[in-house]
């Protein structure tokens, strides 16, 4: 089959949506690691889904430079679109993290995160990572590639339209995965409050303790034990994220479709 101009165009504007999503994605979006690497998967990932269902719908678009300009403009908030899923889900987990490592006074001890490439607390990182092993546990990377996959079927290129209900879904989103992210935290956040109510009773009965001294070092290691023994609840935490992942995703693609 011959190459034409129209599936330049589209196989663009393809390329527009499927680059903005996976460089907004909260790992492959990051300044760290090879460009190569990303430049080949949003490479390979185009083209697939171009030949598997854009190449042989390929329409004339008709529109000058100034329209296709506008068309790629769409397809760069489509992809912003998908990405901020991803990321607000991933931010209920920080969200978690940064709750309980504050209530540890732990959040002084920090790596530069690979995935963001800024200063993160290691308990924020702990559970990022077990967040990522359990999405890709459950092939939460094939949720991704499928709703771009929708996308481009609920969302066609070629036209200018865009659902009008995004913002209510990004209210809804975000309040979701506050609560997501406060659940996620809150037994280790229960036993934490009733250790500084401890250190708050012992201060009263006993001014002659050091209680700074004392209290730091209580909240650091109970607050690893409370994370070690609450872990099994961590899984259950993890179900209620990964179907607001999906359900967000699909929200989503019903959003810009309109």
């Amino acid at each position: 089959m011959p190459i034409t101009i129209t599936m330049l165009e589209a196989f663009g504007l393809y390329l527009v949506r499927t680059s903005v999503l996976v460089l907004g994605t909260p790992i492959l979006g990051s300044g760290t690691g090879f460009a190569g690497y990303k430049i080949a998967l949003i490479m390979a990932v185009t083209t697939v889904l171009f030949i598997s269902g854009g190449m042989d719908a390929a329409e004339p678009l008709g529109v000058g430079g100034f329209g296709y300009g506008l068309l790629c403009f769409r397809e760069v908030l489509i992809g912003l679109f998908l990405a901020f899923v991803l990321q607000v889900v991933v931010l209920a987990v920080r969200v978690g993290g940064e709750l309980i490592g504050t209530e540890m006074a732990f959040n002084m001890a920090s790596l530069v995160d690979p995935g963001t490439g800024v200063r993160t607390p290691l308990i924020t990182q702990f559970y990022e990572a077990l967040f990522f092993l359990g999405l890709l546990s459950v092939n939460g990377h094939h949720w991704v590639l499928g709703a771009l996959a929708n996308s481009f079927e609920r969302a066609p290129i070629g036209n200018l339209h865009i659902g009008d209900g995004a913002p209510a879904l990004m209210r809804d989103l975000f309040g979701h995965m506050f609560a997501a992210g406060f659940v996620f935290a809150a037994p280790v956040l229960v036993l934490l409050m009733l250790v500084s109510v401890l250190i708050g009773l012992m201060a009263r009965v006993v001014p002659q303790v050091n209680v700074l001294e004392m209290g730091f070092t209580l909240r650091v290691g109970i607050g690893l034990v409370g994370m070690f023994v609450f872990s099994p609840l961590i899984a259950p935490a993890m179900d209620v994220l990964f179907k607001n992942l999906m359900g967000g995703l699909d929200g989503c693609l019903d959003a810009i479709g309109g």
